[in-house]
């Protein structure tokens, strides 16, 4: 099946969700489509890239921006799991992309510091990482996704559901649920 490529660009606070969540869309659509998960601790351990200071998240994030541009010019769903705390790398993004999905996973930093199972949190607030999002790092939420989830309030699955019924929504993809649906009857 012939897909329009398209950047979706999940964003929120470190331990908020929005691997969990892309994971699982890539899961129920890579054998409609040709999908990409670009994730921020994968393509920065790949890139040996850890600097967090603004500007080098500036400069990071420009780059992904850039890939999935060109992934998406391509057919490819292109999924892109990244803090992206400032507004100026997403506004980027999207004026790049002829095809961009902004999706804010919202979760307040106090679920977020009880998902931590890395202990990021933990070593941020004792000092131990500088520049933290959410912790001495400023996290500037975004003024118009196209889709707010709320992972404090509503499952994976019910997220999951909402990005794909978006994503529906927009032209981008069939409806996944519908075809999931009619194969199993």
């Amino acid at each position: 099946m012939e897909h329009k490529g398209v950047v979706v660009w999940f964003t929120g606070l470190p331990c908020c969700g929005k691997t969990t969540i892309a994971r699982k869309i890539k899961e129920k659509l890579e054998e409609e489509a040709d999908v990409e998960l670009l994730d921020g601790d994968t393509v920065r351990d790949y890139i040996k890239n850890k600097d967090f200071s603004q500007e080098g998240r500036n400069k990071h994030l420009r780059y992904i921006a850039l890939m999935a541009k060109l992934l998406s010019e391509r057919g490819v769903i292109v999924m892109c799991t990244f803090v992206s705390p400032y507004r100026e790398n997403r506004d980027f993004a999207r004026s790049i992309t002829d095809n961009f999905v902004e999706i804010y996973v919202k979760c307040p930093v106090e679920i977020c510091i009880e998902r931590d199972v890395k202990g990021m949190y933990k070593k941020a607030l004792n000092g131990e990482i500088k520049n933290f999002t959410g912790i001495d790092d400023p996290y500037e939420e975004p003024e118009h996704p196209e889709l707010v989830l709320e992972t404090d309030k509503e499952s994976v699955e019910e997220s999951v559901e909402k990005v794909l019924k978006k994503l529906e929504e927009l032209g981008y993809i069939r409806n996944v649920t519908a075809q999931e649906t009619a194969i199993e009857e």
